[in-house]
């Protein structure tokens, strides 16, 4: 395959589209053609909502901190005598 092969490969004219719908239409009819579409616009509609929908959600996650459990532990601070030892989740270290 050359370059433009490969680059056209995607792309879809005038006459594919034409073809697309001519057989669309044969299959579907006239009378269904307009309630198809206009399901195919809703849910195109309905899946980017969603989309958007989680991408707003992750950005929120990833910016909020996380929230602490009430049950979790107490982060151990710092002992104000240094010679005093820290306390651990069992008790003290000795």
């Amino acid at each position: 395959m050359n370059v433009m092969e490969i680059h056209s490969f995607g792309f879809l004219g005038w006459p594919e589209i034409m073809g697309i719908l001519l057989v669309m239409l044969l299959l579907f009819g006239a009378k269904k053609l307009p309630e198809l579409a206009k399901g195919l616009g809703k849910g195109i509609h309905e899946f980017k909502k969603a989309s958007r929908e989680v991408q707003d959600e992750l950005q929120r996650a990833v910016e909020e901190e996380p929230p602490r459990s009430p049950l979790s532990p107490p982060r151990p601070s710092v002992a104000a005598n240094p010679t005093e030892p820290a306390p651990t989740a069992k008790g003290w270290v000795s």
